[in-house]
């Protein structure tokens, strides 16, 4: 019997061609067709994919936006029913507890979408931060109640409005409904317009329950659009492409979100104080000693997460992500690396096990769609 954690679509991978692998303590699919085939897929036409493995937790109460306010780098006081916004937790030294999406339900009622393999930690962050008492805020790890489905490229929208009668345009991006129904689906869903692909489509979550069957109604009204269902292999590929930070990669304990290139999602001119605030703001205003670059190889070989990064003989810095990029076709990477070194034209070095490979900074992001 696995121990690994599996969410309520499992038995539909079987049925789809899908391969798993454990992903942080999670039985998911890497792939169903293979990796390219999928990556093309959701560029060109639609490609669905099962993040029922993120985490869910609810922030409620009369406190709830206070509360929010000293969690988050973002102004969440910007927030207002059926709007969603990109936000990140911090250490007290700036490094990162997570990346999320928030989203306001309605007032004094919030739901936190995190990333998986950081569910629990992010929870009892909260948890010990929680200056108020429960009937203030109270928050609730409900993760076991969402299924949560992603269908992102261009036939996203024509694919899902087979199936409701919803008007989806409506949707502008990180905007949602908290009310849409399906066809033949018992629970009405929060729809929103965000993604982790760099294409346009849609976020759903819905009870668990129902799961299953919105995957399948979701690929048959799809079928003569090209629709694919869509493992972690592509899904890590199209955040690449489209510079979107992995947890882990280009973001952790050890590093700032402004040194991410996420000076967007931090206020330090909001009117309260946060959890970071200090250091996010000198970095802000004085520059940070290292940021997040993108690089083009020269010499041939791919450049891996972890591999060091050199400039004249010395290091100065690592590779956060890197693959060959499918769209491009060419071998490329995200390094943190020492910010006097990341202007673009810059020569740099990827050490790759015994060698020493030539590569160039580049404009980020790799991909981005047409409008």
């Amino acid at each position: 019997m696995s121990d690994l954690k599996r969410t309520p679509l499992f038995p539909e991978y079987e049925k789809q061609g899908g391969k798993t692998i454990d992903f942080g303590g999670w039985d998911l699919p890497v792939q169903f067709s293979g990796i390219k085939k999928e990556h093309e897929a959701t560029r060109t036409k639609a490609g669905l994919f099962d993040v029922s493995h993120m985490g869910e937790i609810s922030v409620k109460g009369p406190k709830s936006l206070e509360f929010l306010q000293y969690l988050l780098t973002n102004d969440a006081s910007k927030l207002v029913p059926t709007r969603a916004q990109y936000t990140i937790m911090c250490y007290e030294d700036g490094g990162t507890v997570d990346d999320l999406i928030v989203y306001m339900l309605e007032e004094d009622n919030y739901l936190l979408v995190v990333n998986a393999a950081n569910t629990e930690k992010d929870y009892e962050w909260l948890i010990q931060n929680n200056q108020y008492p429960d009937e203030q805020v109270s928050i609730t790890n409900v993760s076991e109640q969402y299924v949560q489905l992603a269908l992102q490229g261009p036939n996203a929208e024509k694919i899902l409005q087979k199936i409701t009668d919803t008007d989806l345009s409506e949707i502008k991006f990180f905007r949602f409904k908290d009310d849409v129904r399906f066809s033949t689906i018992t629970h009405q869903a929060i729809v929103s317009r965000t993604g982790y692909t760099g294409e346009d489509g849609f976020e759903i979550y819905i009870d668990q329950s129902d799961g299953g069957k919105l995957w399948n109604l979701i690929l048959d009204a799809g079928k003569d659009d090209g629709i694919e269902p869509i493992g972690l292999g592509a899904r890590d590929t199209l955040r690449f492409e489209a510079n979107l930070a992995l947890y882990g990669q280009e973001l952790s304990k050890d590093i700032t979100p402004v040194e991410a290139g996420l000076s967007f999602a931090v206020k330090t001119n909001k009117a309260v104080d946060f959890i970071g605030k200090n250091v996010l703001k000198e970095q802000i205003e004085n520059g940070s000693s290292r940021k997040l670059a993108g690089i083009e190889m020269i010499d041939k070989g791919i450049p891996r997460h972890g591999y060091s990064v050199m400039k004249d003989g010395e290091e100065i810095g690592f590779v956060t992500s890197g693959t060959q990029s499918p769209t491009l076709n060419k071998n490329v990477g995200l390094v943190i690396i020492d910010s006097k070194f990341a202007k673009e034209g810059t020569e740099l070095e990827i050490q790759v096990r015994k060698r020493t490979l030539k590569a160039i900074v580049v404009k980020t992001p790799f991909y981005k769609r047409s409008k």
